[in-house]
């Protein structure tokens, strides 16, 4: 493949590009590419960014001298034909990483950030055994996938890369899940977009850093029709009850189509449903009286028009905090309901699009994308993300739990009297009581945001209770009214309701519910419940990222773990695999030990970070080194009996699960 762009770019073109580089990731990937030794002698530092540490090499000339390296090898380059290039050495690609993140890749997980930057797209594919190669694979064993978001796409992705037969089964009429739904202004991503997208999708050029809502379900398409999974997909199809058959040893689907009642009878099945997916809506008196347009954020009317309407928005999570900002632009006013403030991280650029010498760059520099996606990955490393998430006992503050928790909570302060400082009134509401950390970060732009808007004399923030709804708007609790032409529900998912309202039996015709009557959803490994074989959760109880990496990170782990389930009952002839009860709670006393040691475990926390039982059924409390390690191949334990080797401070938590066939996993 030949870089036609690179090959008519002048040198004037080249060297501007470059500027737009980050020197890190130049560093690392030009010593990669041309074993440059001149490049681990340049110094790096560590500089804050908002609540983890980032390296960066702070001397303009070094800054300078990389860059005039990168030119220069553009320019070589160009001149030699722009082909085919080579990654280089693998010998040398940790010695290259190391210099993009400015410190050590330890051994023992090398291998968790070289599937990371992807240079092999199928590095975290089904690892088929031997004598088992997928054109040898059994075509009457089918699979059911739940949903075509994030996770549902990936697994049909990888079914299709593995020659395994299935069908998707999709409630909306497009792809992307919470990306086709939520439609409302300023729907944006909060994770870097770089790091939003499968390994095998890794080259996409996303035109911002932190993407709005139609970038993202851009992506979504593409995965459908770059990888053909669009045809196995059925649309507007919902499932209504996932059952057992012990007779049989098949699930049976019943699902509500354009055609009425479908019935799929599968082997096995991958919910992809996600957690973040049945709007919440709040029970408040006289709903049903409002005259105008009542509507939850995640169902946006398309073409609805604000201008100069009275506006209210129920909810102030990340859905309530990027919305107002962008309705007070045409709302005549906005109205933002609160009961509970949330902390917002000031983020620059956040709001913007890239200049195109940064997607130039991802075309025509050879494996920059890669690098870089390492670069942002790497800065949510587990240690770092632990570090921020977790509690000292030992440290006394009246408002914050620990010494970090203290420094990230000065630093919000700092920005919310950037903000509101001419506003102490605005500026007491909107600080939280809660620590920081304790709720999903609001990550907002440095320039304009909620705070601003805040500002504005069309919006009103009303911390006052609502007492009910009445016709003409919202009566508060002090007697008073707003009246109102809209009321947006911006409060939420029904998050703690895992696969609701789906109806699912296992063995025996045991409800899913019965198991999680005593203190709500879990999962084995996040993914396996006992007694209900050959059922993978992709976006299960307890695997929301906060502990390393990003959320696709995990949901492509999960996948690989459900694929080698799978490719093994196929190779080994066999028709089921189920997990213990007994190492369904092993597991789960290690998500609550590591639970207590964190932030959000703090009384102060009310949201949906904690479940009506006080617990998390949502957030991975575990080091994500553990979750890679032990959904690796279930397939394969360890033949000498040594666990591979690990950060020593994991140890003890990785002997309490064994996750393969014949240990933890039972297969018939």
């Amino acid at each position: 493949m030949k870089r036609e762009e690179l090959l008519q770019a002048s040198n004037e073109v080249i060297e501007d590009a470059v500027q737009y580089a980050d020197p890190m990731v130049l560093r690392g990937l030009l010593y990669q590419l041309t074993g440059d030794e001149s490049l681990p002698e340049v110094k790096a530092g560590m500089v804050d960014a908002s609540f983890v540490e980032v390296a960066m090499i702070t001397d303009p000339a070094d800054v300078e001298m990389i860059r005039e390296k990168a030119a220069n090898f553009l320019k070589q380059y160009r001149d030699e034909g722009a082909g085919d290039i080579s990654s280089g050495p693998s010998g040398r690609l940790q010695r290259s990483l190391e210099l993009v993140c400015g410190t050590s890749v330890p051994d023992a997980e090398l291998d968790l950030w070289l599937e990371e930057l992807a240079l092999d797209p199928w590095a975290r594919a089904l690892d088929w055994p031997a004598d088992a190669a997928p054109p040898a694979v059994n075509s009457d064993f089918l699979v059911a996938v739940i949903g075509a978001g994030m996770g549902g796409l990936g697994a049909a992705v990888q079914l299709k890369h593995a020659n395994i037969p299935f069908t998707i089964l999709e409630k909306n009429a497009g792809v992307g899940g919470t990306w086709f739904e939520n439609r409302y202004p300023g729907a944006r991503i909060d994770s870097p977009s770089r790091t939003y997208t499968h390994i095998f999708g890794a080259e996409y050029e996303y035109p911002y850093l932190f993407c709005p809502q139609e970038d993202n379900e851009k992506y979504f398409n593409w995965v459908a029709d770059e990888f053909d999974v669009r045809k196995d997909i059925k649309f507007n199809t919902e499932v209504t009850s996932v059952i057992w058959d012990d007779d049989e040893k098949m699930w049976e689907l019943t699902a509500q189509g354009p055609e009425g009642t479908q019935v799929v009878r599968a082997n096995a099945v991958i919910s992809a449903v996600g957690f973040l997916a049945r709007p919440s809506i709040p029970n408040i008196p006289g709903m049903g009286d409002f005259a105008g347009l009542a509507v939850h954020s995640a169902q946006w009317p398309a073409g609805l028009d604000i201008t100069g309407k009275r506006i209210g928005v129920i909810g102030t999570g990340c859905t309530g905090y990027q919305m107002v900002p962008e309705l007070v632009r045409e709302a005549g006013h906005t109205y933002v309901f609160q009961r509970h403030p949330n902390w917002v991280f000031e983020t620059p650029g956040y709001l913007s699009p890239f200049p195109p010498q940064v997607n130039w760059l991802d075309r025509n520099f050879p494996y920059y994308t890669n690098f870089l996606r390492f670069m942002i990955s790497w800065n949510y490393h587990p240690t770092k993300m632990i570090a921020a998430l977790s509690r000292d006992p030992d440290f006394q503050d009246e408002h914050t739990l620990s010494p970090i928790n203290k420094k990230i909570r000065d630093q919000r302060m700092a920005f919310i009297q950037s903000k509101l400082g001419s506003r102490p009134d605005l500026m007491e509401k909107m600080i939280p009581s809660m620590p920081p950390m304790c709720a999903r970060p609001v990550l907002v732009d440095s320039e304009y945001s909620i705070y601003d808007a805040l500002l504005l004399d069309n919006c009103s923030l009303v911390t006052d209770g609502i007492s009910r709804i009445t016709p003409d708007g919202i009566q508060l609790e002090d007697g008073s009214s707003v009246d109102l032409d809209i009321i947006v529900f911006a409060t939420g998912y029904k998050a703690n309701d895992f696969l609701w309202p789906m109806e699912v039996k296992g063995k025996n015709g045991v409800q899913m519910q019965d198991l999680w009557a005593t203190d709500g959803p879990r999962a084995y490994l996040g993914t396996m419940l006992p007694g209900f074989p050959n059922l993978f959760m992709i976006y299960g109880p307890n695997t929301n990222a906060t502990c390393g990496l990003q959320q696709v990170n995990n949901e492509e782990m999960v996948t690989r773990f459900a694929l080698n389930c799978i490719g093994g009952l196929i190779a080994q002839d066999k028709r089921t695999v189920d997990t213990t009860m007994d190492a369904y709670w092993r597991y789960n006393q290690e998500i609550d030990k590591a639970e207590s040691c964190r932030v959000y475990s703090d009384s102060r926390v009310h949201n949906y970070w904690k479940n009506e039982h006080g617990r998390s059924s949502s957030n991975n409390p575990l080091d994500m080194r553990l979750l890679w390690q032990w959904l690796r191949n279930p397939v394969a334990p360890p033949s000498d009996g040594q666990l591979p080797p690990i950060d020593e401070t994991l140890v003890e938590s990785r002997t309490a699960v064994r996750p393969w066939f014949g240990h933890d996993l039972t297969v018939d």
